[in-house]
């Protein structure tokens, strides 16, 4: 799957679009396949201030 990852503090430009393994739902969990996703201002003001 694809996904957006932020490794270390910074702006927007350290979101990083990654491939990772497909997620496995454990005991009483549901997967969902998600088509698309997006990302706003808001995710990279909450990215800015998380550390």
């Amino acid at each position: 799957m694809r996904a957006v990852q932020i490794t270390r503090f910074g702006g927007p430009e350290v979101m990083d679009v990654v491939d990772l393994p497909d997620p496995v739902p454990g005991d009483g969990e549901q997967l969902f396949d998600i088509r698309s996703g997006g990302v706003d201002i808001a995710d990279t003001h909450h990215q800015l201030s998380a550390n």
